[in-house]
């Protein structure tokens, strides 16, 4: 059955078009004004067959998507990618170091659920933007913006298709 939903996935570029990206892209940045984190948003419709035969997972290419797109090159590790796999209805967060004893995995859970809901609905965009929320209150709360020195956007605030 994962095979099949492999060859025949969801498509990402008609769930999520530009100006959707964009709007994904507005939140990251306004979340951002909030804390000194850094949060990145990254799609795959589907895996090649030969990684789903191999039964890569949607954690595995989350951490995979995490490496590539480089989300732990920030100063204090506090970097946070928020990974959706359409094809396996999974959403995986992965954060950097900086957040591992801060963070538990019951509260990254929680803001896996609540973008569930939503992407249940038919509501991509909307589960992707109340996501970014969260994870931006969660930063926030260890790792506030206090206006005292610059923030540097130490990472690209557009979501990512693979």
């Amino acid at each position: 059955m994962r095979v099949l939903r492999h060859l025949f996935p969801p498509s990402a570029r008609r769930l999520f078009p530009a100006e959707s990206l964009q709007r994904i892209a507005d939140a990251i940045h306004q979340g951002e004004q909030r804390h000194t984190g850094e949060v990145m948003f990254a799609v795959e419709s589907d895996l090649p067959l030969l990684a789903v035969l191999r039964g890569v997972d949607a954690r595995h290419r989350a951490h995979e998507a995490f490496a590539r797109l480089r989300t732990w090159d920030t100063e204090a590790n506090n970097g946070v990618l928020i990974y959706l796999l359409l094809a396996d209805h999974r959403i995986e967060i992965v954060a950097d170091r900086g957040l591992r004893e801060r963070v538990s995995e019951g509260q990254w859970r929680g803001v896996c659920q609540l973008m569930e809901e939503h992407l249940r609905a038919g509501e991509g965009e909307a589960a992707v933007i109340r996501g970014i929320v969260a994870v931006s209150d969660l930063l926030a709360a260890f790792y506030p913006q206090d206006g005292s020195l610059p923030d540097e956007d130490e990472l690209p605030n557009q979501p990512h298709i693979f």
